[in-house]
């Protein structure tokens, strides 16, 4: 009897399962090794796979770290996407519900946050993580920016900046992330939500509470 071929769909799927099987070893290779002292070896073990593997779905080991860069910017941005687009809450709990994601534990994984400033460690000599890093950063911070100005117009906030507060927002977002990856035994991600929500307390007293 002649062996059953995969269908197209499931060929599909065993090779996407293969590419995150590999992203995923990627990131935490980075994580315990940097950017510039991972290998394609460290990464292969990691994995469980063959460097024949690894050639076939990515060609190269700078392939093969744009694509991990890209696979979380699109995660994070994906996450928050589907807060921005929900039609069922008001702007006020939109934006708590940023928050809480930015210090969810799928966020502040310490592998993930040690990617995320390896890879931003480059990007001055990186054109390509530049331009990954510059892309969804700019769409979240313009979605960000337009709910600070819906709740400013909600609440007759006058004095309210909606674009300094989304700088002043992701400035503080950023430090909180640093401190959770390099001191885990001191800040705990809900502190860190208590920080920034005390933060916007401070610019939307009638929606927030310190």
């Amino acid at each position: 009897m002649a062996a059953v071929k995969p269908s197209g769909s499931k060929r599909l799927a065993s090779a996407q399962a293969r590419r995150n099987q590999l992203i995923m070893a990627t990131i935490k290779c980075i994580a315990q090794k940097g950017l510039s002292g991972v290998t394609m070896a460290d990464i292969t073990t990691e994995a469980g796979l063959s460097l024949g593997i690894v050639n076939l779905h990515f060609q190269s080991k700078e392939k093969l770290l744009i694509e991990t860069l890209r696979y979380i910017s699109d995660e994070y941005r994906s996450g928050l996407d589907k807060i921005f687009d929900d039609p069922k809450k008001t702007t006020a709990e939109k934006i708590t519900a940023h928050i809480r994601y930015d210090f969810s534990r799928k966020i502040v994984d310490r592998n993930k946050l040690a990617v995320w400033f390896a890879f931003w460690g480059e990007t001055k000599s990186r054109p390509t993580y530049l331009a990954i890093c510059a892309d969804y950063i700019a769409d979240i911070a313009s979605n960000l920016t337009q709910l600070f100005a819906r709740l400013k117009a909600e609440g007759n906030y006058d004095t309210v900046d909606p674009e300094l507060t989304c700088v002043c927002y992701t400035a503080l977002a950023d430090g909180l992330w640093l401190d959770l990856l390099v001191t885990p035994k001191g800040l705990k991600p809900n502190q860190a939500y208590n920080v920034a929500m005390h933060y916007l307390a401070t610019q939307f007293p009638e929606h927030f509470q310190a």
